[in-house]
């Protein structure tokens, strides 16, 4: 059996105010939404670029539930983009929490994390250097050893 995509799939406490924030944030396009007639979406795709993000609202009633409802997330996304700096401010500016600022980091990449207002944690980083994983693993070693 083989694999051929994996999708995130979010859960939020309001997916029509999500999709204006993805959209605004992330630069997000809607493919399309499936909507109750009591006006809970039960399914929706953004493209983000060339790849899909699922979402929907909350289902307690099937024990389907977002991070504000759970207390938490232990999930990041993470967007690779062209100037993580930039896309880190879109965010913010459209209502994401900066949670950690941009900044350079040993495997390469100069990335920072956002929260989104649904609960969401989205690290935002584009390429800055090469590293093997050795030269990664150096890296990380001597940071946890503090040196």
């Amino acid at each position: 059996m083989k694999v051929h995509e994996v999708f995130a799939y979010l859960h939020v406490g309001d997916a029509a105010k999500a999709i204006d924030f993805y959209t605004r944030a992330f630069g997000a396009t809607e493919k399309f939404r499936l909507t109750e007639p009591g006006g809970r979406i039960g399914h929706a795709e953004l493209m983000l670029g060339d790849y899909t993000l699922m979402l929907a609202d909350e289902f307690p009633e099937y024990d389907i539930k977002g991070p504000r409802s759970i207390g938490g997330t232990s999930v990041s996304i993470h967007l690779h983009v062209d100037d993580a700096d930039a896309m880190i401010r879109q965010a913010a500016a459209a209502g994401a929490e900066v949670t950690m600022e941009p900044q350079d980091h040993f495997y390469g990449e100069r990335s920072g994390t956002v929260r989104d207002p649904f609960g969401h944690r989205w690290n935002i980083g584009h390429h800055v250097e090469d590293v093997s994983p050795e030269e990664m693993q150096r890296r990380y070693t001597k940071m946890q050893q503090g040196t």
